[in-house]
């Protein structure tokens, strides 16, 4: 996860809304707007179907009457945004053209649409980066992290947040706290992330835990497991450094190293035995949080009998040598949290004054999983 100092806007590469160019204003502050012209430059992160990385000019924005133009001031760089460069897909997902990156952003308001009621030039916002349709069947019962016709930012064909200005649905921007920096505001998405896969598959309170992956996702998901209370907690990952990081984020979690020459049959059985050394059943629910396959067919082994797998890592569109029968038979449930789906932005369902709440210090972990 990196600070960038970059914008972008939310013209769509398939046409997006109809522009108002703010329209014949009704309210003063919207009447006060600067010139869209005066969002320019607006230089963005892009990569293409050469999987070449560079820097571009956007287009002009082409804001409604509902959105806002947001500077932005901070954005993430999320495993996605690596994936789409490197692999240029993500299942159906693909970059068969100069695209924009970047979901995880915050900044500040600068332009208001006419519509725009609750936001004011200069107020500080975290990015939903996904904007679903309101009509469909899933988000009629507010299941709108389903929605099949979302506009997900930095998602192809929708146009991403690392770049300067960033065009955006005013109803999908959350104000920040002034305990908040445009750094943790950027973090709020992979925070939620987090968020909505213990609320999928619960952590409860002295039940062991298994965390696959050590990543930035794998981190929060630890720091989410220690405030959920699960005890004991264990994280895998093949790099030692990034399991030394987890180990002095966390130091209740017990860290286990993947021996790249071993099975993930024979994985699992080390994974176990550090919980039976502590006199703890094998973890009932484990998150996996690398999306590589070998992790995922680990986990399966690894989790406890009659036991779910919250699967939140990115991986490929198919995925080949899945135990199914060990999972059958051992009734363990796989649910699969997609990446592209929208999940409710934490900022409305939580009181958020620090990203963690201590023990857990998030402050200057951001700092060195930045340079991580």
């Amino acid at each position: 996860m990196d600070g960038i100092v970059a914008g972008r806007s939310r013209e769509d590469a398939n046409g997006g809304g109809t522009t108002t160019n703010g329209g014949a204003a009704t309210n003063k502050q919207a009447a006060n707007n600067p010139s869209l012209e005066s969002f320019a430059p607006n230089p963005a992160l892009h990569t293409d179907e050469h999987h070449k990385i560079y820097m571009k000019e956007s287009p002009l924005l082409q804001p409604t009457e509902v959105d806002c133009i947001i500077h932005v001031r901070a954005n993430g760089i999320c495993g996605s945004d690596l994936h789409f460069w490197h692999a240029g897909a993500i299942g159906e997902l693909v970059v068969d053209q100069p695209h924009c990156l970047g979901h995880e952003g915050a900044g500040e308001v600068v332009w208001t649409g006419s519509a725009v009621r609750n936001f004011q030039i200069g107020d500080r916002v975290a990015i939903e980066p996904g904007v679903p349709c309101e009509k469909c069947y899933n988000c009629s019962v507010g299941e709108y992290n389903l929605c099949a016709d979302v506009k997900f930012s930095g998602v192809p064909p929708h146009t991403g947040s690392i770049r300067r200005y960033h065009c955006h649905d005013s109803r999908y921007l959350h104000k920040l706290p002034d305990t908040l920096s445009f750094t943790d505001g950027a973090l709020l998405e992979p925070l939620s992330v987090v968020a909505h896969a213990f609320e999928r598959s619960h952590c409860r309170l002295g039940e062991p835990v298994l965390i696959a992956g050590a990543g930035p996702i794998g981190l929060i998901a630890l720091a989410a497991a220690k405030a959920s209370g699960a005890f004991p907690i264990v994280i895998t990952d093949v790099d030692a450094a990034r399991l030394r990081f987890a180990k002095a984020f966390v130091k209740e979690c017990t860290t286990v190293q993947v021996p790249l020459d071993k099975t993930p049959e024979e994985v699992a059985g080390l994974i176990q035995k550090e919980f039976t050394e502590v006199a703890s059943p094998p973890p009932r629910v484990s998150y996996e949080c690398t999306g590589i396959a070998s992790s995922v067919h680990t986990v399966l082994y690894a989790t406890q009998r009659g036991g779910e797998i919250m699967v939140i890592g990115v991986g490929r569109k198919i995925m080949d040598g899945v135990p199914f029968m060990h999972a059958s038979m051992a009734e363990v449930c796989c649910i699969d949290w997609d990446c592209k789906t929208l999940l409710t932005f934490l900022p409305d369902r939580y009181e958020i004054h620090q990203p963690i709440p201590s023990p857990v210090a998030i402050c200057d972990p951001v700092a060195a999983v930045r340079l991580h």
